[in-house]
């Protein structure tokens, strides 16, 4: 059984236009294997695997512990040490695995074929120090070393914001300082609370001190919500951060927006985080800080597909606490975007 869901290269072709069996009302994709393509881990169709049999891996992938061989992979990192409000995120990496047997090896949307183009599977969770966050944050930073002097692209299942920091870290010694889209309802740009110089409220703030971003190639999407100052955003726009505020989004496309930001970032490495509670609770309740009149899921999609082509080096999606949402539909949601930024990557190829 094992085998089963294990397989590989068991996924679609892309048929050209013009070869024989293809028509304009046919699907873009056939279930052949493309001979010159080296065998790479497949999701297994539901039309062959029942969605509840196997172990909970993202998109039932193979779970494996190193990742050399691979050009990308899921992992995730169950700390919610550094929230502020309501804890719980660490349950996000495995309910968001769980909720992820909903997904399918293509996106029909964008033409993305990740199974085709790339090498995944599932790193599992990196093993932290609920007790230490600051012990917590360097067992990140160093496993995250790992993953990216393999050349595997990592996209993270969060776990609260603290754990962006850490892989921050890993990204800006493998890259040199890095863009940045931050998508978010809080600008994450504190200096410190209660004392503390590092909790999920800071990670940007730390970021900026340690030169891990490119200041002139950082946007932050969603922004909104009260705050204890009339410039809430005073710093984030003082170091070069683009910052656009949740109102600004209201009842329209985000395509123009994104146009722009790519202009941006250009072509220099890119590292995305999404906090879930960029979305309005609508649509995303299971998060430890919601603020109402979010972004719609379907801008989420305008946002990251609008990242397809750029240079993104490193993805997470963070803030999934699912025990404040009973549907699973959160979990959900954060899983469908993991799988669009899995399909933006660079070296995906799009039919």
């Amino acid at each position: 059984m094992l085998r089963l869901l294990a397989t590989r290269g068991a996924g679609f072709c892309v048929r050209p236009a013009g070869e024989p069996g293809h028509s304009r009302h046919s699907p873009r994709f056939s279930p052949c294997r493309q001979a010159s393509d080296v065998p790479r881990n497949q999701p297994p169709s539901p039309d062959l695997v029942a969605r509840p049999v196997g172990i909970s891996s993202m998109m039932r992938l193979p779970v494996q512990a190193s990742p050399e061989g691979l050009d990308a992979a899921f992992v995730g990192v169950p700390l919610d040490t550094g929230t502020s409000n309501r804890p719980g995120a660490r349950f996000g990496p495995r309910c968001i695995r769980e909720e992820s047997v909903m997904l399918r090896a293509v996106n029909p949307s964008t033409g993305a074929v990740p199974f085709q183009s790339l090498s995944v599977a599932d790193l599992g969770d990196v093993g932290i120090n609920l007790y230490n966050l600051r012990d917590s944050c360097r067992l990140i930073r160093e496993a995250y070393e790992k993953i990216v002097a393999a050349d595997c692209v990592p996209l993270t299942l969060g776990g609260d914001h603290t754990i962006t920091y850490p892989i921050l870290q890993a990204m800006a010694a493998k890259h040199g300082p890095v863009g940045l889209l931050h998508v978010d309802a809080h600008t994450d740009t504190t200096d410190k609370a209660l004392g503390e110089t590092l909790y999920h409220g800071t990670t940007f703030r730390r970021g900026v001190d340690e030169g891990l971003l490119d200041c002139k190639r950082v946007v932050q999407i969603g922004i909104r919500g009260s705050a204890a100052t009339l410039d809430p955003y005073h710093y984030s726009r003082s170091q070069g951060f683009r910052v656009v505020l949740a109102e600004d989004c209201w009842f329209k496309s985000l395509v123009p927006l994104m146009a722009e930001v790519r202009e941006q970032v250009g072509g220099k490495p890119l590292y995305i985080s999404f906090d879930i509670d960029a979305l309005d609770p609508a649509y995303a309740p299971g998060t430890g800080t919601p603020e109402i009149a979010g972004l719609t899921p379907s801008q989420a999609l305008e946002i990251i597909r609008g990242c397809q082509g750029l240079n993104v080096v490193g993805c997470d999606l963070v803030e999934v606490s699912p025990q404040y949402d009973v549907s699973g539909n959160t979990a959900l949601l954060a899983a469908n975007l993991l799988f669009e930024m899995l399909c933006a990557l660079p070296k995906v190829r799009t039919a």
